[in-house]
């Protein structure tokens, strides 16, 4: 193994391989409390919108199961939830136990617990039975895993054949003149935010950057490809600030 594939980026930064997991965990546990109110203000409620999008791509029918990983506080295991109905199953799963916990309580706050259950797991080695789930969704996670080509061939393995991956995450500017304007609200703005609400800048810095690390979208399609989903498209959202990524498994 060469040095350079014994690291790995943290944002900007390079750190070894091993201790990414730890430096990310570090970051959410940070920000868990705060989570669902710096989403609704970065994006100006925008967040919203895009994940009903998410959820109208699911193709999910009463009975079937889910899985969100990354699931975070639970919005989309919620929305999961009320696809597949009562019959159906919902796994709630994130490797940080503050945001699952978070999560779990919302879900529960909101009478949404009779379908979903709640797994702690790390996304390159989920702890789930081959061809088990309908469809897989994953929000703003996957560019903080370490090694996203091994998450990925997991969660193919985990979808039955038919089944889906959705991966919602911040991606690349895809309008002309928005990239300068995205960078000063990124790497000025973003953090102050941080700072005031979260008392936390460090953690929003870190996010600026790890969105600039992650694969733009046609290098995200080409990985799922290469994992082994087929029929792989994106739809650009925000001017491509965020981008849906979608895979079939055959």
């Amino acid at each position: 193994m060469t040095e350079q594939q014994k690291s790995t980026h943290f944002g900007f930064q390079q750190v070894p391989l091993e201790e990414k997991a730890g430096k990310v965990r570090e970051v959410f546990d940070s920000v868990a409390d705060k989570y669902d109110v710096m989403n609704d203000v970065m994006s100006l409620g925008v967040h919203r919108l895009w994940k009903r999008f998410t959820m109208e791509m699911t193709g999910l029918k009463p009975g079937q199961r889910a899985l969100d990983l990354a699931s975070g506080t639970g919005d989309l295991a919620a929305k999961l939830s009320k696809l597949v109905g009562s019959k159906g199953e919902v796994v709630s799963s994130d490797i940080n136990g503050a945001m699952l916990g978070n999560g779990r309580d919302r879900l529960i706050d909101k009478g949404v617990v009779g379908n979903v259950r709640f797994v702690q797991a790390d996304a390159q080695y989920l702890p789930f039975p081959d061809n088990y789930f309908d469809c897989v969704t994953m929000a703003f996670g996957l560019r903080n895993v370490t090694d996203k080509d091994l998450a990925l061939r997991s969660i193919f393995r985990c979808l039955k054949p038919g089944g889906r991956l959705l991966v919602l995450e911040f991606s690349k500017p895809a309008v002309p003149g928005l990239k300068p304007v995205y960078d000063t609200y990124s790497f000025r703005l973003l953090p102050l935010m941080g700072k005031l609400i979260a008392n936390d800048e460090a953690s929003y810095r870190y996010l600026a950057e790890s969105i600039r690390m992650h694969p733009g979208q046609e290098e995200l399609k080409t990985m799922m490809e290469v994992a082994g989903f087929e029929r792989c498209d994106f739809h650009n959202m925000s001017g491509g600030i965020v981008a849906l990524h979608r895979g079939y498994k055959f």
